[in-house]
């Protein structure tokens, strides 16, 4: 038994016609008859009474188009909401996004959604990498963007569309440092530093420019999970900021001597062998255009 065969009957039963139906299908009328009757003969009983040139459903004719038509108006139900949710109309998708990553991309996404699909469900989640995979893993969350560097190699995640930005040092316009054309560390660390939690190979960049004494756990007085808030105690007070260049755009880079080449790796992780959220391309969209220098 298949959907074709009972839309085959519901046309059948509305005309009480073969040669009107086929017509309406778009069949031969011979293909409708094998259908009708191969439908009967799995059901072991009659569908229709030929009544000379009409065709009257029986008893169990009846009951069985009442079920089909649920059944089809079920089907085609289904087949909308994959619709919906393919083009970001319908149902939920759930991101969570690592401190840097959320600085950027959580507004842009939250706003991008209400604009032109304002009706799919949205849950942003933010927190640490370890905290944000755990969830994924409990299918608590569709997909994470992350830095890369702190994300521990699994064979059951996938890291796609990996994006790279510079991170620096950042200071409010007219703080001390902002005026010298070179900066060098010890300079940056007569002031509270600030910045999220740091990957390890972040941590050796910046040993490996600076020395030892520019390991964040030593010179970070300033910790948390959220850019924003970060950017505005800077935005107002004498801290420095180590973070993404991109992230705060109303502070002034300092000029590090020597430079700090240092590179955040912002990916999209999701579950390998889980089928994927439709949504994800607006996402993946939206990372293409914001995140970049």
């Amino acid at each position: 038994m298949t959907l074709v065969q009972l839309r085959h009957l519901i046309s059948l039963a509305r005309t009480g016609s073969f040669s009107k139906s086929a017509q309406a299908l778009h069949l031969t009328q011979p293909a409708l008859s094998r259908s009708i009757r191969a439908l009967e003969d799995e059901l072991g009983m009659p569908l229709f009474d030929r009544v000379g040139r009409s065709n009257e459903l029986t008893a169990f004719g009846r009951e069985v188009l009442d079920r089909s038509r649920h059944l089809v108006s079920e089907a085609d139900e289904l087949r909308d909401s994959g619709r919906r949710l393919r083009e970001g109309e319908g149902g939920t998708v759930r991101i969570g996004m690592g401190s840097g990553p959320g600085a950027m991309l959580m507004t842009p996404f939250l706003m991008h959604m209400a604009k032109h699909h304002p009706r799919m469900r949205v849950a942003v989640a933010r927190g640490g990498t370890d905290l944000l995979v755990h969830s994924l893993r409990e299918r608590s969350l569709d997909a994470l963007v992350v830095d890369a560097r702190s994300l521990e190699p699994a064979p059951d995640l996938e890291l796609g569309l990996v994006r790279e930005m510079r991170g620096t040092f950042l200071c409010r316009r007219g703080h001390p440092l902002a005026r010298l054309r070179a900066v060098a560390f010890e300079a940056v660390q007569r002031y509270p530093i600030a910045s999220t939690p740091l990957s390890d190979e972040v941590a050796r960049t910046l040993v490996e420019a600076y020395g030892p004494q520019a390991h964040p756990a030593h010179c970070v007085t300033l910790q948390c999970e959220e850019v924003p808030s970060l950017v505005e105690v800077v935005r107002q007070s004498d801290a420095v900021l180590l973070a993404i260049r991109a992230a705060a755009p109303g502070l002034v880079e300092l000029k590090m001597h020597p430079p700090l080449d240092g590179v955040a790796r912002f990916g999209l992780v999701t579950l390998r062998r889980r089928t994927e959220a439709p949504a994800l391309v607006i996402l993946r969209t939206l990372m293409q255009a914001l995140m970049r220098d």
